[in-house]
């Protein structure tokens, strides 16, 4: 079965003023491709050319190509159709991207080189190409045989999120406060909160944005304090997300009071410790979200304003969600493709099972893709080593759909002091190793090597992986 491959070429939210008039009046829009270069690993590729603002009409952009072994109909085609090497996107007024289809059709044979380059020559209205003019598409299609990564979260207060690829080996570090929401884009209307930041969520009576709401102390998530009810489902599931699902019927939608949880210590925690979420706290606003379309409206303010701001975020297939920042007022880039990340490392609100379940932080977190089609499970070394592990050791009754599969289970932060009493230290638990299946279909086995560096500061993560055959 073909898997589609979207590469989403990211782009720099520039406007420069031409020196020429054109149809949109002489300011043209930015446009970039992101990626230099990416393996084909499928039969059909969508490519989609990203604006920095919507076209201000409809039109169209020019791409060429280069071959090196490659020709057209015989090794790949495209859609539109190509014609003197070039191929002409069409896009609609309002458009924030120009999408065409490479087909692969022959794939490389051994070693041989084997690729096209595309090029942005140029479009109808008035663009300016910012960061790379080019991509080229090899035919390779073999997924990383494995290697040795550290993902930079950042030392103890721990301000990054990395996304982990294994079958490229890349790595994508984001600062995990710049995004507060998360748009989905499937076909369910849902919006999940940050929770690396310990965001929470109460549903208000009101259908009035502009009505006056005040901070709630109960809302605030710490160590065993706060409501399971405020948070979204820690498993992932998407159907239990805090904030309902958005309703067609406008009424039905109500008003949400956020708290948005707490900034990362700006002081170095003791060694062993940990500064995630000690620091000041982010605030608190009202957010309502209703439908446009197939898209989100989402109005939001200051929890004291009687007026509010407007803004509408687009689903995107090719992305598990579009994030939003309630306090830098705009969609920001947060993960990769939704076929593109294996796992991410992170901090997280968990809950602690009980009598009464009960929200908790922790970071050192690692959750998997479950929502782009990648899950993992867990191997004690008393059953397999893992060296000795293979292929055909891999049981597929095990891997779940809960994003914490892997969690917190790979590390402790706790061992016995000098005195016999417990110390904060990072313990790596040597006694496991992981199996993780991408979303498209590859098999690594994963242990972890560190996750502190020489002096014990916790948020150095280690960890090494191999391609099962």
């Amino acid at each position: 079965m073909k898997k589609n491959f979207i590469l989403i070429l990211s782009f720099v939210l520039l406007a420069f003023t031409a020196c020429n008039s054109d149809d949109n009046g002489g300011e043209s829009v930015a446009v970039a491709f992101a990626e230099s270069s990416y393996n084909l690993t499928s039969a059909a590729t969508q490519v989609q050319i990203k604006f920095a603002s919507p076209a201000p009409s409809a039109g169209t952009i020019t791409v060429s190509y280069t071959v090196t072994a490659a020709a057209y109909t015989t090794d790949f085609t495209t859609a539109p159709t190509a014609a003197a090497n070039k191929i002409v996107i069409p896009f609609a007024q309002n458009a924030t991207s120009a999408e065409f289809t490479f087909n692969k059709i022959k794939n490389a044979v051994g070693a041989e080189v084997k690729n096209v380059i595309f090029t942005i020559d140029g479009s109808s209205i008035n663009v300016n190409v910012v960061g790379n003019k080019t991509i080229q598409l090899n035919f390779n299609e073999t997924a990383s045989l494995g290697t040795a990564l550290s993902p930079e979260v950042g030392g103890p207060m721990q301000p990054n999120q990395v996304y982990v690829d294994l079958s490229s080996g890349k790595l994508t570090t984001v600062v995990r406060t710049s995004w507060d929401l998360g748009f989905y884009s499937g076909s369910e209307f849902r919006v999940v909160l940050n929770s690396s930041v310990k965001m929470s969520a109460k549903q208000t009576t009101s259908v009035n944005i502009d009505e006056v709401q005040a901070e709630d102390a109960t809302m605030i998530i710490n160590q065993g304090e706060g409501s399971t009810t405020q948070i979204d489902d820690p498993a992932g599931d998407i159907t239990k997300t805090t904030i309902a699902a958005v309703s067609a019927t406008d009424a039905d939608n109500k008003v949400y009071l956020i708290n948005m949880g707490s900034n990362p210590a700006t002081t170095k925690p003791a060694t062993g410790s940990e500064g995630a979420a000690g620091g000041t706290s982010r605030g608190w606003k009202k957010v309502r979200v209703l439908r446009s379309g197939n898209d989100y409206k989402v109005q939001y303010a200051d929890i004291a304003a009687t007026t509010h701001q407007e803004v509408i975020v687009s689903k995107n297939s090719a992305y598990n969600f579009t994030f939003f920042s309630l306090l830098d007022k705009k969609v920001v880039n947060v993960e990769p493709q939704k076929n593109q990340w294996d796992i991410s490392f992170t901090t997280f609100t968990n809950v602690l099972p009980g009598t009464t379940p009960k929200p908790y932080f922790f970071p050192d977190f690692i959750l998997s893709n479950v929502k782009g089609e990648a899950k993992s499970y867990q191997v004690l070394t008393t059953a397999f080593t893992y060296d000795a592990f293979t292929l055909a050791n891999v049981d597929n009754s095990k891997f779940t759909a809960d994003q914490r599969n892997i969690g917190s289970n790979w590390r402790s932060t706790s061992a016995t002091g000098p005195d016999g009493t417990p110390v904060s230290q990072f313990v790596l638990r040597t006694d496991r190793f992981f199996v993780i299946k991408d979303p498209a279909g590859n098999v690594y086995k994963l242990k972890f090597t560190g996750g502190a560096n020489e002096a014990g500061e916790r948020g150095y993560p280690k960890f090494q992986y191999a391609l099962l055959k």
